[in-house]
C-alpha cells in the first residue's frame, strides 16, 4: 500500500512541470481543487510553487453530489466549478491554473471562458504522486505529438483494423484535433500530466464500422482490463449494438442505458505516444490511487472514447475512454500505427 507523505522527489516532479510551463517568479498561480481532491497533490503543488518563487493561492470548491443514475468516473469534465462567479473571477485573474480537481477541466463547460481570459491550464491528473513522478514530461516529448497532430489535421480518413476483427472507418474532414505532451507554456492553452496523446473529435456523421475490444483492452471508466471480447457496431457515429458475454459487455450495456442517446456516440479517437507510460500500470495501483491518464498515453494504443463531442453538437454526461491495443491505424492509406507499434 502506498503512503501519502511528502517525498522530496515528488516535490521535485511538480517543480519540473512548473518549469516546463515557464512559470516565472512572482507569477500568480491558482491551485484549483475540490473537497474530494487528493490533498497531497495540492500540498506538493503549493510547495513546488513556493520554492520557485511563485504566488500560489488555493481555490477549493465543494465536490458536487452524484446526480446521475450511475457514478460518474473518468469524464475529464469536473462539475465542481458549477459556474461559480467569484471562483471564475479568481481563476481568470491567474496566468497559470494548476487544475487539481478530481475529473479535471479538459471538457468542463467553464474551460473555454478561462482560456479566453488568457490563463493556461495545467491539468494534474488525480493520480497518486508516485505515478505522476514516474511520468514527468521530458524535453522532446512534444515532437512526436506535434507531428501526429499535423498528420491528423491533413488526413481525410482514418481506418482502424485488428486481428481481433476491428474494421472502423472515420471521416476526418471537419474533425478537430489536439495533442497533449505534458505541459503548457502559452496563454490560452490546456495540457494534462501525464501527457503523450493525440486525439481528434470527428464532425457529425463521420464514424461507422466495427470495433472489437479484445481481452486485455481497458475500460477506464471501470478501471478494468477486459476479460472477454466485446464487439461494438457503429452506425452514423453511434454504437448500435454491444455484443459479448460476461461482465465487460454487461456493464457497458447497463451503464450506457442510464444516459441519453448521445452517450452511445463517438467523442474522440486517437492514439498514445508516451513510450514511458506502462500498459501494466493499472494492475500496480489500487483504484483509489489511479485516474488512468497513464493508460490513455501508452504508446500505440488506439484511444476510443464515447460521449460528449461539442464539435459535433453532442452533449452528455455518459462517457467511456477505452485504450484498445494491437490495432493498425492508417491515415489516407498510410499506416501510422501497426499492430500497436507507433511507426
Amino acid at each position: 500500500m502506498l503512503l501519502e507523505r511528502y517525498e522530496p522527489h515528488w516535490v521535485a516532479a511538480f517543480a519540473e512541470v512548473l518549469r516546463l510551463c515557464r512559470a516565472a517568479p512572482g507569477e500568480v498561480v491558482c491551485l484549483l481543487a475540490e473537497t474530494q481532491s487528493r490533498s497531497i497533490n495540492i500540498d506538493l503543488a503549493e510547495l513546488a510553487a513556493l520554492q520557485a518563487g511563485l504566488r500560489p493561492f488555493r481555490c477549493v470548491l465543494p465536490s458536487p453530489p452524484v446526480t446521475t443514475p450511475v457514478p460518474l468516473r473518468s469524464t475529464g469534465a469536473s462539475r465542481a466549478l458549477a459556474g461559480h462567479p467569484a471562483a471564475l473571477a479568481a481563476i481568470k485573474a491567474s496566468s497559470l491554473v494548476l487544475d487539481l480537481t478530481v475529473e479535471g477541466l479538459m471538457h468542463a463547460p467553464e474551460t473555454p471562458e478561462i482560456l479566453k481570459a488568457g490563463a493556461r491550464i495545467m491539468v494534474v491528473s488525480n493520480e497518486h504522486p508516485e505515478a505522476l513522478a514516474r511520468l514527468v514530461p521530458l524535453h522532446g516529448d512534444d515532437l512526436p505529438v506535434k507531428a501526429a497532430v499535423k498528420r491528423l489535421r491533413a488526413a481525410k480518413r482514418m481506418h482502424v483494423t485488428s486481428a481481433a476483427g476491428t474494421d472502423l472507418h472515420v471521416a476526418m474532414s471537419g474533425a478537430t484535433t489536439a495533442g497533449v505532451w505534458g505541459w503548457t507554456d502559452r496563454p490560452g492553452t490546456l495540457a494534462h500530466w501525464p501527457g503523450g496523446v493525440v486525439v481528434s473529435f470527428p464532425a457529425a456523421h463521420s464514424v461507422h464500422g466495427r470495433l472489437v475490444l479484445d481481452a486485455g483492452d481497458i475500460n477506464l471508466t471501470f478501471k478494468r482490463y477486459l476479460t472477454a471480447p466485446v464487439v461494438l457496431t457503429l452506425e452514423d457515429d453511434h454504437i448500435t449494438a454491444i455484443e459479448g458475454a460476461g461482465a465487460d459487455a454487461a456493464m457497458m450495456r447497463r451503464t450506457l442505458s442510464a444516459f441519453d442517446r448521445n452517450a452511445y456516440a463517438v467523442s474522440h479517437v486517437g492514439w498514445g505516444l508516451n513510450p514511458r507510460a506502462r500498459y501494466e500500470a493499472l494492475s500496480m495501483y489500487g483504484q483509489r490511487d489511479m485516474q488512468g491518464t497513464e493508460l490513455r498515453c501508452v504508446a500505440g494504443n488506439f484511444l476510443f472514447s464515447t460521449g460528449a463531442n461539442e464539435f459535433a453538437g453532442r452533449f452528455t454526461e455518459g462517457h467511456f475512454d477505452i485504450p484498445v491495443f494491437n490495432t493498425t491505424i492508417a491515415l489516407d492509406g498510410e499506416v501510422v500505427v501497426r499492430e500497436g507499434v507507433v511507426l
